[in-house]
């Protein structure tokens, strides 16, 4: 983007935007409000079609300007700005903050350029909006942009980021959708505030190209009085995410982490008891269900809840240290890929000739695990297995030879996964999280086999960590 160099207030003449754009040789002026928000746009065409000969120089701006100007938030991907510049065919989108202030403008011919020109197809598919077979489109067209990244040499890690943005865009625009279809349908608007998260890999920014649904509600606290209204809202809004998640790619959850689930759909104060409900309860199923849940971001609505929210779980965490070491116990045999004498160990579950191993859960799961138990103890806000290494290094709780490895380790396992499941799906396979030993070449199995023994490491130091054991 570029600067936003001319920015005027409501009340300012004509005469002076357009002199301000002169002086600044800018093709258009943003207009802000008494609080610094967007309030419209005046471009150079507005400036021939509106002003020049038609209106006096005295005229104030707001009056001229267009009040549907298109923006899109800093932290963006560009694929959003030019495929929305695309549908509404303008040649500007102003970039705004969270509270809506102006930081700069992008034009589409800029963007298009830095965008490959191979990849415009695909940007238009993840562009799309609006019903069901367009967010199916979105959901295929996933596959392309993750194969085209990986023969650009991007990182796996950047690709799982990309990939789990877009899904969390998904959610977000089908809740969008479906609160506009519900209020037609006389529903009306939510009763109260609410945040929609995702958990699990998603909450990480870690999604392989085949993720389930991992979601839940946090809705503002309301009084007891009110529950029958405000749930019977929330749980048919639920029931409809759901089911449009499943219909264009995102299967049910097994074990029904999902909004339509109470479980997973409760008010900030109810959250917050659960949370300490299951510090104190220690048994597996308890310990399970807050292990999915703490990895969760939120990725529509009062985002203010979520934070809320994170602020209590680090805070029961930091008093409740004994409930790490039961978290901790429950992992234990959550082991890597590696038999005797180091070497790598076929799944035992995977029938046929050939050898398989579950880079998931023999691989990437027992290091992420490891990683959010240190950073549970630490009160680390991050979510993701990269960050979580880093603050953790930085925090001096990982050595510099520690948070090498273990971060060169995640980076290789999630590289091998994501490029099989990408060939996968060439092939018209079935992506799953097994790799084929035949499938790796010589030097992919011995890094494969360091990989894991920096895990097995990095596992032994929390047992002694977390239950004083070292045997």
């Amino acid at each position: 983007m570029h600067p936003a160099k001319v920015c005027v207030p409501f009340g300012t003449t004509c005469a002076d935007a357009i002199a301000r754009m002169t002086e600044e040789k800018q093709p258009c002026c943003i207009v802000i409000d008494g609080y610094g928000k967007i309030a419209g746009l005046v471009r150079t065409q507005d400036i021939l079609e509106k002003i020049l000969f038609k209106l006096g120089p005295q005229t104030l701006i707001e009056d001229v300007m267009d009040d549907k100007a298109l923006t899109v938030f800093e932290g963006e991907y560009l694929y959003h700005a030019i495929a929305r510049m695309r549908r509404c065919q303008v040649d500007e989108i102003i970039v705004v903050d969270q509270a809506k202030q102006p930081l700069g403008v992008i034009a589409y011919r800029e963007a298009v350029e830095a965008a490959a020109s191979r990849l415009i197809q695909h940007i238009d598919r993840l562009g799309g909006e609006g019903n069901l077979d367009s967010l199916r489109g979105v959901k295929a067209a996933q596959v392309e942009i993750a194969r085209d990244l990986f023969e650009d040499n991007v990182s796996a890690a950047y690709i799982q980021h990309l990939l789990s943005h877009v899904n969390n865009d998904i959610v977000a625009r089908i809740i969008s959708m479906n609160l506009a279809h519900m209020e037609a349908e006389g529903w009306g608007t939510p009763p109260v505030a609410f945040c929609v998260i995702v958990m699990g890999s998603g909450g990480r920014g870690e999604n392989y190209l085949s993720p389930d649904q991992d979601n839940g509600f946090i809705l503002d606290d309301y009084p007891d009085e009110d529950h029958g209204r405000v749930d019977q809202f929330f749980r048919e809004l639920a029931a409809r995410m759901c089911h449009d998640l499943n219909e264009i790619g995102f299967p049910y959850c097994k074990g029904h982490v999902m909004a339509s689930n109470p479980l997973w759909r409760k008010s900030l104060s109810q959250w917050v008891e659960q949370v300490r409900l299951w510090g104190r309860k220690r048994n597996a199923a308890a310990l399970r269900l807050a292990d999915i849940f703490f990895d969760f971001q939120p990725v529509w609505g009062r985002v203010e809840l979520a934070h809320d929210l994170r602020q209590n779980v680090l805070k029961m965490v930091r008093e409740n240290n004994f409930f790490l070491q039961e978290m901790h116990r429950a992992q234990a045999d959550h082991s890597v890929g590696l038999g005797l004498f180091g070497r790598l160990a076929p799944d035992p579950d995977v029938q046929g000739s050939h050898k398989m191993i579950d880079l998931k859960y023999r691989g990437t799961l027992p290091l992420v695990e490891g990683i959010r138990l240190l950073s549970l103890r630490h009160a680390l806000e991050v979510t993701s297995t990269e960050e979580r290494i880093e603050k953790l290094h930085h925090a001096g709780v990982l050595s510099d030879t520690e948070a090498d490895y273990l971060g060169s380790a995640f980076s290789f396992l999630v590289h091998i996964l994501l490029y099989r499941q990408v060939m996968d799906y060439r092939d018209g396979v079935l992506a799953s999280r097994f790799v084929r030993f035949k499938d790796l070449s010589k030097r992919e199995r011995e890094n494969l086999r360091n990989a894991l023994r920096h895990i097995e490491a990095f596992r032994k130091r929390l047992k002694a960590e977390f239950t004083g054991d070292v045997f």
